[in-house]
């Protein structure tokens, strides 16, 4: 005997499932601010009525967590996946580093989102705290490396682990993956570069961004690599400047 067709999944009010509700809500939050938009802009934004969007969470602000979590749970993924692979500092280093670049490529309006967080929610500081704790795993990951003699070691382990998240960081600003809706791109930035297949990958992507970092922190084989590092206590050699003539 035939059976009836199993009910369809419940999608909520019409048309929209959280997933698709948070989609838009982020992109809207990216768009005004999160702190500059109101339940009202969404449900316009929407095209549904406020009461519609109750229906799946309770406040705008748990809006906000769920697309919080999307970029920190990819990260923190990222990393426990790291850790578990073992292998030289340096190698987990550069892993590390990929793998955030492709959760930015995949969970880029949500990755936006974290990074324009400022504390201004108990949600907000919540985020913040897990980003301190992911950066705190960049670190120590920069200081093994330092130890393992792979990394120079005239910097502070805290201020590479800064500048290089913060060149992942920038992608943000300009980046904008096969498919992205480029009216999410803020005004007056320059278009992201192209290859002769078309946009870059996630890929080629991370391959740049490692090419980039990491030949300015490895230690070489080379006769410069043989000179002692720099003190960091010494004082700062004074500026030359040349003579008018």
């Amino acid at each position: 005997m035939a059976h009836d067709p199993a009910p369809a999944p419940r999608r909520g009010r019409p048309g929209y499932d959280l997933e698709s509700l948070l989609a838009v809500s982020v992109t809207v939050f990216n768009e005004q601010g999160y702190d500059g938009t109101s339940m009202e802009d969404l449900s316009g934004r929407l095209g549904i009525a406020k009461s519609s969007i109750y229906h799946h969470v309770g406040s705008k602000e748990d809006l906000l967590a769920l697309a919080l979590d999307r970029a920190l749970d990819g990260l923190f993924s990222v990393a426990e996946q790291v850790t578990a692979d073992g292998g030289p500092a340096i190698e987990r280093l550069e892993q590390l580093v990929r793998g955030s670049v492709q959760v930015l490529a995949d969970r880029l309006p949500y990755v936006t989102v974290l990074l324009r967080a400022h504390g201004n929610t108990g949600t907000e500081r919540a985020a913040l705290a897990r980003r301190r704790e992911f950066d705190q795993i960049v670190a120590d990951l920069v200081a093994e490396a330092e130890r393992d003699g792979d990394i120079r070691p005239d910097v502070d382990p805290a201020i590479t682990a800064r500048l290089l998240f913060g060149l992942v960081n920038s992608l943000v600003e300009w980046y904008r993956p096969a498919g992205h809706p480029t009216s999410q791109a803020p005004p007056m930035t320059p278009p992201p570069p192209m290859t002769h297949a078309g946009q870059t990958t996630p890929g080629e992507l991370a391959d740049a961004v490692c090419a980039v970092a990491f030949d300015g922190l490895r230690i070489r084989g080379t006769a410069g690599a043989d000179r002692e590092p720099p003190d960091r206590d010494a004082p700062a050699e004074p500026l030359r400047t040349r003579t008018a003539r």
